[in-house]
């Protein structure tokens, strides 16, 4: 599909691409990376902690049962073309999604990202108190959660997100959120950036080929549940778990639906 950029919609690129590459550290990332911090400070002395490998190893195999089963965090995808239709948009399939302005899409999904900060937080406010042995069962909620929400933002923007390609980019974006530095960040959006081309272009299903499905999947999941037993273990932690308190949940949140927006929204005009 090729159809001319709006204003509004070659605005909005450009912000994509500021906020993908940004020129110096705004006060919005001074405080994220303050927040990160005591989870980097915490390091592998969170190991040390009794229950520590065992909690890491559920998680996992938590995380792999759960990414493999796509019907635990996929959108009906008639939900969106049913929304647009309720708006008196000319949309009656899918693809047709991609004929809307980003201006129209950027309505439905303005509100997603305070929705499942909302609900990541109520979730999350006794989860200081579970100890080792639930956090694998509490993190395995989050990631579901942020799935969910990844798929909100995928559906609304006209992508399928019941293919593999997708689960594929929709868990890329989780690595994203869980990047414990700015650096790895960008490796990461690099990564995501290059696979969001290649859908667009018809080629990521060759690879997912290439690799194995299921080994992509088993990689994630591990460092994934590394990253994020390790900050759920910082918690416990006599100081830094003060530090960092009971809004780790919200805070993984926010980073996921943040990254969704933009990388959804960029795929939307690339589809375009």
């Amino acid at each position: 599909m090729s159809t001319a950029l709006s204003q509004y919609e070659r605005t909005a690129l450009q912000e994509i691409n500021d906020w993908k590459s940004p020129e110096e550290q705004t006060w919005f990332g001074a405080i994220a990376n303050a927040v990160s911090y005591p989870f980097d400070l915490a390091g592998d002395a969170v190991m040390s902690i009794p229950g520590a490998q065992t909690a890491v190893e559920k998680t996992v195999g938590g995380l792999i049962s759960l990414l493999n089963d796509a019907a635990q965090w996929s959108i009906p995808a008639n939900s969106a073309v049913e929304y647009y239709k309720g708006k008196k948009r000319s949309v009656n399939n899918r693809k047709d999604i991609f004929k809307l302005d980003l201006e129209e899409i950027d309505e439905a999904i303005s509100y997603t990202g305070a929705k499942y900060r909302a609900l990541a937080a109520a979730e999350g406010a006794g989860a200081g108190a579970v100890g080792v042995i639930g956090i694998p069962v509490d993190i395995v909620a989050l990631v579901a959660m942020n799935l969910r929400a990844i798929g909100e933002y995928g559906t609304y923007c006209g992508f399928d997100m019941s293919k593999e390609h997708e689960r594929l980019f929709a868990m890329r974006i989780l690595g994203v959120s869980s990047s414990p530095t700015d650096a790895a960040k960008q490796v990461a959006l690099a990564q995501l950036t290059k696979i969001g081309k290649e859908v667009a272009k018809k080629q990521t299903w060759k690879q997912l080929e290439r690799h194995g499905f299921v080994r992509l999947i088993q990689e994630i999941a591990k460092s994934l549940g590394i990253r994020l037993t390790k900050a759920k273990l910082a918690q416990i932690l006599p100081g830094v778990g003060a530090v960092i308190g009971g809004g780790f949940n919200a805070y993984y949140t926010g980073k996921t639906c943040t990254t969704a927006y933009y990388m959804y929204r960029e795929r939307f005009l690339l589809e375009k």
